[in-house]
């Protein structure tokens, strides 16, 4: 049995919405960057930095994902680390300049779809007086409002707390204490869902939520667990995620 939940705090990617990983090659994003830096690079060589600089930020983020404590990196700095490296200056400097609107850019998906049954579980928590709170990993955290505004979901969270806007990445506790503060909620009463137990969980677990709710998604079984990622309960969309709020308010 869950204890009966005063708020939630959920995941972005793999809870609210489907986010498939960005092509390796996305063509928008280059055609930005040639704009921007002219004749100084080819095509060719741009996309060929922007392939292996996703490379290198996935492993990046899943190194400090085992750190206790991850700081985030803001967009001037991922594009300088991961994407500029042995660019001439000028073109460097031009896309440093843009950093937060490529930012954007990059994050945005045409392809986001709310998952199945969200909607639902929202109106569930609504009903049951939940505020709702977002705490999400992304290089862009406007994106993901921007997304859910397009969608009629943005009105539904009290908070939105986005690690390149808070400097601190998950597992790092501090995003959901930041969350819990926001909604004025002891984190011990919330219930944390997210999809990574390699990411999720931990964070859940060292911020000290009243529980951790696995959601499966298609990241869910590819993640290198951590000893402190094991849930609570794991469910396996947002049907789930419904019928366990509705049963704790039920019993509770």
């Amino acid at each position: 049995m869950l204890p009966t939940p005063r708020a939630l705090l959920l995941d972005f990617g793999g809870v609210l919405v489907d986010a498939p990983s960005m092509s390796p090659q996305p063509t928008h994003l280059v055609d930005r960057l040639r704009a921007l830096v002219g004749d100084a690079l080819s095509a060719e060589r741009i996309t060929r930095s922007l392939i292996d600089g996703q490379r290198e930020y996935a492993a990046w983020r899943d190194r400090i994902g085992e750190q206790d404590r991850p700081r985030e990196y803001g967009h001037e700095q991922v594009w300088r680390e991961f994407i500029t490296p042995g660019w001439p200056a000028p073109a460097r400097d031009a896309v440093l300049r843009e950093a937060t609107a490529l930012s954007y850019a990059w994050t945005r998906r045409a392809d986001w779809a709310v998952r199945p049954g969200i909607r639902t579980a929202l109106d569930v928590a609504a009903d049951a007086g939940l505020p709702l709170a977002i705490v999400s990993n992304t290089l862009c955290g406007a994106a993901h409002r921007d997304f859910l505004d397009v969608v009629d979901l943005g009105d539904r969270f009290a908070v939105q707390i986005y690690s390149d806007e808070a400097g601190v990445r998950k597992p790092n506790p501090e995003v959901a204490w930041l969350a819990a503060r926001a909604l004025g909620v002891p984190v011990a009463d919330c219930w944390f869902v997210g999809d990574s137990p390699a990411r999720d969980i931990p964070c859940a677990r060292r911020a000290g939520a009243g529980a951790a709710v696995l959601m499966v998604s298609a990241r869910t079984g590819r993640e290198r667990g951590q000893p402190d990622g094991v849930p609570d309960v794991t469910v396996d969309d947002g049907h789930g995620l419904r019928r366990l709020i509705e049963t704790a308010f039920a019993t509770g």
